[in-house]
């Protein structure tokens, strides 16, 4: 960490002090337990990045994971070292384990706190921004499956106030978090409201509905891009599950070798040909236009008065929708399974009164903005954590 003048009392100590933590401790509490004996198990996914807990824990037998699993106890902390984890900081204090003991993912590094730090401290600053900059420009291995080295933890200097700052900071630091969580809480709970609203109405308007096939209500339509020397293209990505569009980097012409692009127009139904199996279905906004997509783009044109795009997003992010999606896209799993274009045309849609789409759509466009703003908010949220754990390490807290 970036050395800077701490407050009165505060040392500068690094994380592998005796003092401060030892990394990967030993498994002496496990000596004097029977393999049949109960431990907590904690997979990676078990720990949630957002909260900074375990939250999913499972339980198993010793002789299960006395070899081959990293091993911690009641008060250590895990942080979990490589790469896909790193972006939010995978780590927490480890609570309430049976028979006080845990094992979990070889890819967790421990910490046990010293005589000059708390595991909540520790917990605080494995958790902060800078720390995991330098940690990811510390990684060693191959692109995507990076480490963080445990000599470079060991060494890593970071603020060490007396014991009584430090509890009093984490108090400050809990109460603040803690007013975000019930934030984001409020936020979960709403957007399930809002489902449910889209849900009901949905289910109103279709009881009655005629079926028809995709291509009847919304065909496929294709606009090649002439591409010339010297532009620039850009792209346009999905995401599965129904979470919408987003942008990626412009393309330039002499980068695109045989890959064919095609325009994208807001309004357009899309979907990702590989990834369509698992919800990759967009309505393209009006911040999307003048983007373009790959050959493994689909785009649907609904038919004036027919259809509306929203609506047809929407019953493609139903359980039956995806089911449809996941029949039209045969083959294995991820990239063996591929949307084909007389599948998707083929797959039955409701077709409800056009009048009641529109109004169905203008309920969509309304919860879309809500939700516009809930990420926004979301966003400020996860930069004001950092901030004020940043805040904390200076004693300006």
């Amino acid at each position: 960490m970036e050395r800077f003048e701490l407050p009165e009392g505060w040392e500068w100590l690094a994380l592998g002090d005796p003092e401060v933590a030892s990394i990967n401790p030993r498994k002496s509490e496990v000596r004097n337990l029977a393999d049949e004996q109960a431990i907590t198990f904690v997979p990676m996914d078990a720990v949630s990045e957002e909260l900074g807990i375990i939250a999913k824990p499972g339980t198993r037998s010793l002789g299960e994971v006395r070899k081959g699993y990293t091993y911690f106890a009641d008060g250590d902390v895990i942080f979990a070292k490589i790469t896909p984890c790193m972006e939010n900081g995978k780590s927490a204090i480890a609570r309430g384990l049976t028979n006080g003991v845990g094992f979990g993912s070889t890819e967790f590094h421990v910490f046990r706190a010293g005589t000059k730090a708390t595991p909540k401290w520790l917990h605080c600053l494995l958790r902060s921004q800078q720390l995991r900059t330098d940690a990811e420009n510390a990684m060693t291995g191959a692109a995507g499956q990076q480490r963080v080295p445990r000599d470079f933890l060991a060494g890593y200097e970071i603020p060490v106030p007396p014991l009584p700052e430090q509890k009093r900071l984490v108090a400050r630091i809990e109460a603040q978090t803690s007013r975000v969580e019930h934030i984001r809480k409020a936020q979960r709970e709403l957007e399930t409201e809002l489902r449910g609203i889209l849900n009901g109405y949905y289910a109103e308007i279709c009881a009655d509905a005629e079926w028809k096939p995709l291509a009847e209500v919304a065909p496929i339509v294709r606009r090649p891009v002439s591409v010339e020397a010297g532009q620039s293209y850009p792209e346009l990505g999905i995401r599965s599950f129904g979470k919408g569009t987003f942008h990626k980097p412009a393309i330039a012409a002499e980068h695109l070798g045989s890959k064919r692009i095609y325009h994208i127009h807001p309004g357009d139904l899309i979907f990702n040909n590989v990834f369509g199996w698992e919800g990759a279905v967009a309505v393209v906004k009006p911040e999307d236009a003048g983007r373009v997509g790959s050959h493994r783009f689909i785009t649907c044109v609904p038919k004036a008065g027919v259809a509306t795009t929203p609506f047809l997003y929407f019953h493609f992010t139903t359980e039956q929708g995806l089911h449809d999606l996941g029949d039209a896209s045969p083959g294995g799993a991820g990239r063996n399974r591929t949307l084909g274009l007389t599948a998707l045309g083929n797959i039955r849609v409701p077709v409800p009164d056009y009048d009641k789409q529109v109004v169905f759509a203008r309920l969509w466009e309304k919860v879309e903005t809500t939700r516009r703003l809930q990420t926004e908010l979301a966003a400020d949220l996860a930069a004001f954590v950092p901030a004020l754990l940043a805040k904390a390490f200076r004693g300006e807290l």
